[in-house]
């Protein structure tokens, strides 16, 4: 395989579907917008969905368009929460559009953008989605494949993550998707999850090729008010990943190495969960994770011995590591109480994965 990116041949660019769902973006949509309508490709479509906007934002949108043909505002009468509106968004894409693209509306993509991941999709019919570097704040995020490839089949794309933990994938502005895969699913995101984003890349790979282009093509913000900056005290990330292994795994893997790759991933998590129980997370804590655990699979129930493991194993590292850690003990001693307890206590009133993306909607970030 070689890294570099072919030309498009003559015929027709095909129609790009490129969508930004929005809610109370005042202060970055119009940033959002240009940097997509100042693409070096140009047969796009730009779907622009309100979501019950009350800041102006529409009234931006609605200039736009007034001066791009390729702008479509679609105004919502009903307010839905960010994963639901993206579903809802991505159903407006045109039936002849053959790529699709959300480009989230704090967030901004590169000139070329577009062009240049057409290009790797145009390289095959079996490749059903493509990625690229990206800016994560200050941070270059998406290394990892050698330079030279730059098209992978799908399942051992999965392997490769599964294996090295390397996520290439990225948030949705990130990744272009083969229109076909997103009109031929009612729901595209699953709403119960917050990593749909990543569960739907997961999802794709089992029957699609994956394209990768080495250039930084899109940047986001880091933003507190963003779910994944909501979330953040809730330490999900190592869940997520127990989560994704335990459903896909089998998917990719003999049964041998799917069971070790879990096995791994639910090591790494029970250990997260020990080291937060020593600073007795509140309720929400507990619930976050019940809910995040069962949204993909309803019977990955929580696993009492081997968390009770877990943390005799991290209470045993602090007590022959007394020097840096034993304020932390201390802080757990004083406190009196029993992690599990707090486990216990985590039924209702706490507030659910669900709900925190309801908030999530009500912040002026994204869509």
């Amino acid at each position: 395989m070689t890294s570099s990116i072919v030309p498009l041949t003559l015929r027709p660019q095909p129609l790009v579907s490129v969508v930004t769902p929005f809610f109370n973006t005042a202060q970055y949509l119009a940033e959002c917008i240009e940097s997509v309508l100042v693409q070096n490709y140009s047969n796009f479509e730009y779907i622009l969905l309100d979501n019950c906007s009350n800041d102006g934002s529409g009234e931006i949108a609605e200039a736009y368009a007034r001066r791009d043909e390729r702008i479509r505002v679609i105004r919502c009468a009903e307010f839905l929460p960010q994963l639901p509106n993206y579903n809802r968004a991505l159903s407006q894409i045109s039936t002849a559009s053959q790529y699709c693209k959300i480009v989230q509306a704090d967030d901004v993509i590169s000139p070329d953008c577009l062009g240049l991941m057409v290009q790797v999709l145009e390289r095959s019919e079996s490749i059903g989605l493509v990625s690229s570097y990206w800016l994560w704040g200050n941070e270059l995020s998406g290394s990892g494949l050698p330079r030279e490839i730059c098209t992978i089949p799908g399942r051992e794309c999965a392997r490769w993550f599964f294996r090295t933990g390397n996520s290439i994938f990225g948030t949705q502005t990130q990744v272009m998707y083969r229109s076909a895969l997103v009109r031929n699913q009612e729901t595209f995101y699953n709403v119960c999850f917050g990593f749909a984003d990543l569960q739907k890349c997961i999802e794709i790979l089992e029957h699609w090729d994956f394209g990768f282009v080495h250039q930084v093509l899109s940047f986001s913000r880091v933003d507190e008010a963003s779910i994944l900056g909501k979330i953040q005290r809730f330490l999900p990330m190592d869940m997520m990943r127990y989560v994704i292994a335990q459903r896909y795994a089998p998917v990719f893997f003999e049964a041998e190495e799917a069971a070790s790759v879990v096995a791994r991933f639910k090591r790494e998590y029970y250990r997260c969960l020990a080291r937060a129980a020593l600073h007795v997370p509140d309720r929400a804590f507990w619930r976050f994770h019940r809910d995040g655990r069962t949204a993909i699979d309803k019977h990955l129930m929580f696993d009492w011995r081997y968390f009770i493991s877990a943390l005799g194993a991290e209470l045993l590292w602090l007590a022959s590591n007394p020097g840096s850690t034993a304020a932390r003990a201390l802080r757990f001693v004083k406190k009196g109480r029993n992690p599990s307890s707090a486990i216990l206590q985590s039924t209702d009133g706490a507030p659910s994965l669900t709900s925190l993306q309801d908030q999530n909607d009500e912040s002026p970030v994204r869509g």
